[in-house]
This record gives structure tokens, C-alpha cells and sequence, in this order.
């Protein structure tokens, strides 16, 4: 990429609010698109709050001013952009969707970039106008504090897209890790899995969901622990990739759990909600 990086984010979510943040903490113009205007003013609001953590936490480069940035709810009003993130739900159909309307709309080059945890980039390609331009990427929550970056390189990417990630990537300050394509890539492929277990354990009362959570993190090392991980993703986006992953894997162990099942049902989605598996002071979605 050259000249100024214009970011515009589609989905104002919380990977969607995260990845902007992190593009504005760095300098970069962002554009934000989501057709719900009461989740837009909610998006400013937690990008606001994600900055001002980034800063206290040091994960921002100093002396740089924040990049500006504009809200919108129409997919017509890209900007001028040199890479599109699509960071909206794990919806294949949805997120193909997008991803044609916006290829119609940009000039040949502009990078595409699904932020998916678990659908193959090939299988979005076939709605895009130039698939060698489309590749994922899987930002961690929150993007502002975890620097490492899976990176998706489809069947059809082509070499100056991945070059254009990594210029990217580079503006923003992370790491990142290029891998094939796959249901789940590798991070997915191996922790949904392990959580949908770890449910599955406090489901059939063998433990309750602190206990789980302090083995793991004092015996096997794991930072937070797969339950309080699973709130942090959203208990509704985790089912999400794990139906991805059992129908285009049919391996039972991704066939999410009854107890993931519930708490969507209840509305119980973690952090953004309140409440998951812990309950939490506020809502952010």
C-alpha cells in the first residue's frame, strides 16, 4: 500500500469496535459501517473506552495523534478505501454478501479482508468480484492489547494482497502468522473445541465454572481460563464457529454443547451482555 492507509471496518461489533480502535490508536483514518444506528453510537462509545485502556496499558505508540474517524450505516458510503475489513457475525451468507457488494464497489487492489474465526476464505472468494484481492485475518479480543494475527491465505489470494496484510499489519503495530485455509484455521481449529469441552464438563456437573477455570489456568498454564475466555469471545459468536466447524468437519466434538445452547437462548452472551458464565458490572454491547 502506498500514501495514507484508509481503513474502513463493516460491522460495528465487538471485533468490529476493536479492530477500529486499534487502527485509530495508531493513526489511521477509519470509516465504520453497520446498518444499526443504536450499535453505532454504542461502537463510539466502547472505541472511546478501548483507546483510553490501550493508553494506560502502553500499547499505543506514543506521540501519535488519533486517527479520525467517521460512522456511517450504508455500505455505499465506502470512502476512498486502500483495505476493507468485514468483521460482522459468523454468518457465511451474510459476510459473503458484504463482501460482494463492497468488491463491486472498490477499485482492482484494494485489499479484502474477512475477519472470520472459522469459514474458509475460498469459500467467500466464489461471491467476490476478484478473489485474488480477499484474504482473512483472525484479530484476538481486544485487538488493542494482543499482538499476534492469524492470517488467512485463500486457494486464490494473491501475492500483493498478502504483501498489502502485511504492510498493514505493520501500521498497526502487530504480528503477523500466515496459515493455509481450513474450517477454523488453527487458533479456532483448537480452542472452540477445548472450551465446547470445557461446558460440556460444568454441563454434566463434574465442576462449576470457576473450578474448570482454576485448573486450567493453575495446572495447564491457560492465561484466563477457557470459561472466562468463551464470555470474552461472546458465548453466542463461539456456537457460531463451532456449527461452521461441525458442518464442514462433522467432528462431534464441535457440535456445541447444550450449556453454550442455553445461554444464547437466555441471552446470556458474556461480557457484552453481563453475563455469561460470570456476570460482569457492564453491557457492552
Amino acid at each position: 500500500m502506498t500514501g495514507t492507509t484508509r481503513l474502513t471496518v463493516l460491522g460495528a461489533g465487538v471485533m468490529g469496535t476493536g479492530i477500529s480502535a486499534l487502527a485509530l490508536g495508531h493513526g489511521l483514518p477509519v470509516t465504520l459501517i453497520d446498518p444499526d444506528s443504536e450499535q453505532l453510537a454504542r461502537a463510539e462509545a466502547r472505541i472511546d473506552q478501548e483507546l483510553r485502556l490501550a493508553q494506560l496499558m502502553g500499547t499505543l505508540p506514543p506521540d501519535t495523534r488519533t486517527g479520525r474517524l467517521l460512522t456511517t450505516g450504508s455500505p455505499g458510503e465506502l470512502g476512498e478505501p486502500t483495505a476493507v475489513v468485514e468483521a460482522v457475525t459468523e454468518h457465511a451468507g451474510l459476510k459473503a454478501e458484504l463482501l460482494a457488494e463492497v468488491s463491486a464497489r472498490v477499485p482492482p487492489g484494494t485489499l479484502l479482508v474477512s475477519n472470520t474465526s472459522s469459514i474458509p476464505i475460498d469459500e467467500l472468494a466464489d461471491a467476490v468480484a476478484r478473489p485474488a484481492d480477499l484474504l482473512g485475518t483472525h484479530f484476538m479480543n481486544p485487538p488493542s492489547l494482543i499482538r499476534t494475527v492469524e492470517v488467512v491465505r485463500g486457494a486464490r489470494t494473491g501475492d500483493a494482497a498478502m504483501a498489502a496484510v502485511a504492510a498493514l499489519l505493520g501500521e498497526l503495530g502487530r504480528q503477523p502468522v500466515v496459515v493455509r485455509d481450513a474450517p477454523g484455521f488453527v487458533t479456532s481449529r483448537i480452542l472452540h473445541p477445548m472450551i465446547n469441552d470445557a461446558a460440556r464438563v460444568v454441563q454434566e456437573g463434574t465442576a462449576t465454572a470457576e473450578a474448570v477455570d482454576a485448573l486450567m489456568h493453575g495446572c495447564l498454564g491457560h492465561p484466563t481460563g477457557p470459561l472466562r475466555t468463551a464470555d470474552l469471545i461472546g458465548i453466542d459468536n463461539l456456537v457460531d464457529s463451532l456449527q461452521v466447524l461441525y458442518l464442514r468437519t462433522r467432528d462431534e466434538g464441535c457440535r456445541p454443547c447444550e450449556l453454550l445452547l442455553d445461554k444464547v437462548r437466555a441471552g446470556k452472551l458474556g461480557r457484552k451482555s453481563g453475563e455469561g458464565f460470570y456476570t460482569y458490572q457492564e453491557d457492552y454491547r
